[in-house]
């Protein structure tokens, strides 16, 4: 499978800080990308390298094959990007955005009419075209983020935190345009600090942690690296009791539940699966006890 996004050794400071240290990743074309981490913990700046806005201090970087800093503009020409704010005129109406910035894109007066008409059905905003945007829900205003980000059609859709500040509902709509524009073809690299929406969207995921990568894999991986499907009792407040580990098959669960009953333990049962959170909080704590071991082990050397 041809690669979309090839990175090598990256690196990146901010001063004595180091943002990002030594960085790889390589994304194919066709797939959805997920960099996953908490608040300031360098996604947005792997964002703005990768879109030619920040230059690197080292490492290589290709987006759709070529190099960000010796081909910015060939990069330029075939990427799109929607950051954690909404880049829309609140003055003008949705319509009257897509078409500024199709006239903007080098489309003529009619083209650019037409493709404002087409976006606008595509993204599920017909009844809002006249509006102003400054009346625009949260919601309408991303999805018209993400169309104006289509004006002419990319072939790596960067998105930054795109559902930060909506709501649930809003959040997941956004998330059925996102699978809709993967599914036509283009390449999406996400970046999210919501672990769920990583999990619902992404056919891989990168964990950042302190500038490196300190998990990659589907979804489905990560959450098996760090165990089992677990069989937990709950008393009526709803704390728990016991846990018992299983394979997930039913005889794994019954073997479980025949346990609890020759205990004679009482209480309410369920069955728990691994998630992307915990595979955020044990992936995160190993690398910190991996930092305090080696600080510990300098001291004593000293």
């Amino acid at each position: 499978m041809t690669t979309a996004i090839h990175v090598r050794g990256l690196r990146q400071s901010f001063g004595d800080r180091t943002v990002i240290d030594d960085l790889d990743i390589t994304v194919s074309r066709g797939e959805v990308f997920a960099l996953l981490g908490p608040n300031g913990a360098g996604k947005t700046t792997v964002i703005n390298i990768l879109t030619t806005l920040t230059r690197a201090d080292a490492g290589t970087v290709s987006v759709a094959g070529f190099d960000v800093r010796t081909q910015s503009g060939q990069v330029q020409q075939r990427i799109s990007l929607t950051g954690q704010s909404a880049a829309v005129d609140d003055a003008l109406t949705a319509t009257e955005n897509i078409v500024m910035f199709s006239r903007l894109a080098g489309l003529g007066r009619a083209a650019s009419t037409q493709r404002a008409a087409d976006l606008i059905a595509q993204f599920d905003l017909t009844d809002a075209a006249s509006r102003i945007v400054r009346t625009f829900s949260g919601g309408m205003r991303r999805r018209l983020d993400l169309a104006l980000s289509f004006v002419v059609t990319p072939e790596v859709l960067f998105l930054d935190e795109p559902t930060t500040g909506l709501d649930t509902r809003s959040r997941r709509d956004l998330w059925d345009i996102i699978r809709s524009l993967a599914a036509a073809g283009t390449t999406v690299f996400l970046t999210t600090q919501y672990l769920e929406e990583a999990d619902q969207l992404a056919d891989r995921i990168a964990v950042l942690h302190e500038g490196r990568i300190a998990a990659l894999g589907t979804a489905a991986e990560l959450k098996s690296r760090i165990g089992g499907d677990t069989v937990e009792l709950h008393d009526g407040r709803g704390d728990l009791l016991r846990e018992l580990p299983t394979d997930g098959t039913v005889a794994g669960l019954r073997r479980a539940l025949d346990l609890l009953d020759e205990q004679g333990a009482d209480g309410v049962v369920t069955l728990r699966r691994p998630t992307l959170d915990d595979v955020f909080l044990a992936v995160t704590a190993r690398t910190q006890n991996a930092t305090t071991a080696t600080t510990a082990t300098v001291k004593e050397s000293a």
